[in-house]
This record gives structure tokens, C-alpha cells and sequence, in this order.
């Protein structure tokens, strides 16, 4: 069915952080018109009042899935429920956006994108820094530093409150280094362009207010075929440290290039969303040395002009997404890469969980 003269009718399925972003993205943009909002507690109430109070609710998904028969399903639940609403979407008609990660099992991402293709359906996963122009900017001048490539980066959040709660709801099915790490894995694998071959990965159980078999702190290392190799950390609670939780930083055999964010890498700035995303600067380093071995070049700071808010970097998701229906784009090598980082990430997971270097 065409929809280039008439709006795309959109469920938003979860109304937390994520989804009250796109819905708000929804609510502004031409070319979208929201048919119902979906959550199982008050947050579609408190959602919809920021947005005028004109939206259908509901608590069950497959009930408004039959009723409002939407041309697109937002999916910004938690992860365990990914796989069966993704799914279920596909086969009454629909476009899915979805929250990283695809699903909450590599085999569940595979069954995803299967259903996506059987219906002839758009499948876009919301890797929110692919949206990002200064980390693309990143990502490009990272790939001028020759290689390998050595890349470092976390995201540690010492969330409290209503944060808190949703990190400990995340993880009963998932660990951070599953549910964040996906995105930074992508980002070390446009970088490279490079096959990642070995993983190894630590991790530490600080609460009690978590499963058993999960941890709420992790790093991971990753080898790639090209020499080149990468570090991440991610930590969720209250008893997270917020000193340096924010580096974003590549080097190689040329240099190196660092994402520098004064303001969004300060204290008590960790479990702020705006700050996950926020770059102000990108700062690089040349290795030239002229015949005293002093540096040859200084350091240059690009400051981008360009710099989205994560309201607008949420906008820019869903104007793509409609893009890619309205123009039968193919988003199957994105897709592809969503799957291959969730692979890589749950690698990483059998590593912490069994103490062995995995071969990938």
C-alpha cells in the first residue's frame, strides 16, 4: 500500500526514555500520525499528556495491534518482548522500528529479520549514533589514522531513581554489555572495516537487586582480523563511579582522534541521555615528529556545528525510517550489521559467563 500522499499510522509500543521520544518525533513530523500508544503502566498516561492528551491508550499490544491496524509498530519495550512483537507486527502488515538490541537471542534477531523479508516489510534498528553527524565525523577520521586501530570507549552510568529502576528492569534478561555495547561494537566495526575474530570479556556482580546470573558491570576487548583491536566498559546502579565514564577515543600508526565532551563528561552528568550522545568537540592528535622528535603538527579541535540533541537525533531516526518506506530503500545491510553486533556482544557475554577468550 502506498503511502507517499497519506500519513504513516504508527503504534508506539513502550513509553519510557526511547519511546516517548520517538512518539514525541511522531508527533511532530509530518508524514507520521500516531494510532495508539501502548505500555503496561503509567507511562502512556504520562506520555500523553505531555503531547496534547488526544492519543488512544492501551496495555496490551496484541489487542491494539487488532484494533488501531497500524501501517507501522515503534517497539521501544524491553528486550525480552522484542522478538514476539517485531514479529507479530510483520505478520499483520506492518513497518517495524525497533530499540536496539534487535532481540534478547541471536537466534530471536535471526528469526526478526527473517519475518521482516517474508513480508516484504522495512525492519530499521534504532542505532541512534548512526544518526549522528560528529560521530560520523569520528568514525571517518578514526579510518585516516591508518592501522590497526586501537579503540577505547565506555559509557558507565551511576543511575539512581527512575533510571535505576529501569536498569535493573534491563536486566533480567540482558547485562549492560549486551544492551549498550551493541552500539559501540558497530561503531568499532565501521571503523575497522574489519572482520572481528576473538573476544574476551570480565564482569562483576555488584547488587543483589539484579539476577543471579547477570552483572551490572562489564568490559570487553575485541580482536579484530586487521590487528586492529577494541575496549569497552559499561556499568549501571548507584555504586557506579561517574569519573571518566565517558571516553570515546581511537589511535593508530598516524595518530589519534578523540571525541572530547567537557560539559556532558562531568559529574553527576553520567545517567543523563543528552550526555550519552553529546560531543561538543572532536580533538586530533598527529604522530608526525620532525628531526628533533618533537610533534610537527598541533592538535586540532573541530568543533561541528552541527550537533543534535537526542530529541533531534531520535527525529532523524524516524525521518529516515519514513524515507525508506516511502522509497523501498534497502536496509539490509543495516540490518545485517545490527544482527553481526549482537552476535559480537553476546560473545562477549559467554566470556564473562564462562571465564574463556571466545573465537568468533
Amino acid at each position: 500500500m502506498s503511502i507517499e500522499n497519506k500519513n504513516l499510522r504508527v503504534l508506539v509500543v513502550g513509553c519510557g526514555n526511547m519511546g516517548a521520544s520517538h512518539a514525541t518525533a511522531y508527533h511532530n513530523l509530518p508524514g507520521f500520525e500516531i494510532c495508539g500508544l501502548v505500555s503496561t503502566g503509567a507511562s502512556k498516561e504520562i506520555l500523553n499528556q505531555k503531547l496534547g492528551g488526544q492519543y488512544d491508550l492501551y496495555t496490551d499490544f496484541y489487542e491494539a495491534l487488532e484494533i488501531t491496524k497500524p501501517d507501522a509498530v515503534c517497539i521501544s519495550t524491553y528486550p525480552d518482548t522484542h522478538e514476539a512483537y517485531a514479529i507479530k507486527s510483520f505478520e499483520s502488515g506492518c513497518h517495524v522500528f525497533i530499540e536496539k538490541p534487535l532481540a534478547d537471542s541471536v537466534e530471536g534477531a535471526i528469526r526478526v529479520t527473517e519475518a521482516a523479508k517474508k513480508a516484504n516489510k522495512k525492519l530499521l534498528v534504532g542505532y541512534i549514533l548512526r544518526y549522528h553527524p560528529s560521530w560520523e565525523k569520528f568514525t571517518e577520521l578514526a579510518r585516516e589514522m591508518g592501522k590497526p586501530l586501537v579503540m577505547r570507549m565506555n559509557l558507565n552510568q551511576q543511575s539512581h531513581g527512575p533510571k535505576w529502576t529501569v536498569h535493573r528492569n534491563l536486566m533480567k534478561s540482558l547485562s549492560p554489555i549486551v544492551d549498550c555495547a551493541v552500539h559501540y561494537i558497530d561503531i568499532m566495526c565501521q571503523m575497522t572495516r574489519s572482520t572481528p575474530i576473538q573476544v574476551s570479556a570480565i564482569g562483576a556482580r555488584l547488587t543483589d537487586d539484579i539476577p543471579e546470573w547477570n552483572y551490572n558491570y562489564g568490559q570487553l576487548q575485541i580482536r579484530f582480523e586487521d590487528g586492529s583491536i577494541g575496549w569497552y566498559e559499561a556499568g549501571w546502579g548507584p555504586m557506579v563511579s561517574d569519573n571518566a565514564f565517558f571516553i570515546k577515543d581511537v589511535f593508530g600508526p598516524k595518530g589519534a582522534v578523540s571525541i572530547v565532551a567537557r560539559e556532558a563528561s562531568a559529574s553527576g552528568k553520567s545517567d543523563s541521555i543528552d550526555s550519552h550522545t553529546k560531543t561538543e568537540s572532536i580533538k586530533v592528535h598527529y604522530a608526525d615528529l620532525d628531526q628533533a622528535d618533537e610533534f610537527a603538527k598541533i592538535d586540532e579541535y573541530l568543533d561541528l556545528q552541527d550537533e543534535p540533541n537526542h530529541q533531534e537525533l531520535c527525529n532523524r531516526e524516524q525521518i529516515y525510517f519514513l524515507k525508506s518506506i516511502q522509497e523501498d530503500l534497502d536496509l539490509s545491510s543495516a540490518t545485517e550489521d545490527a544482527v553481526n553486533s549482537l552476535k559480537i556482544a553476546f560473545a562477549c557475554d559467554e566470556s564473562v559467563k564462562t571465564g574463556q577468550t571466545v573465537l568468533l
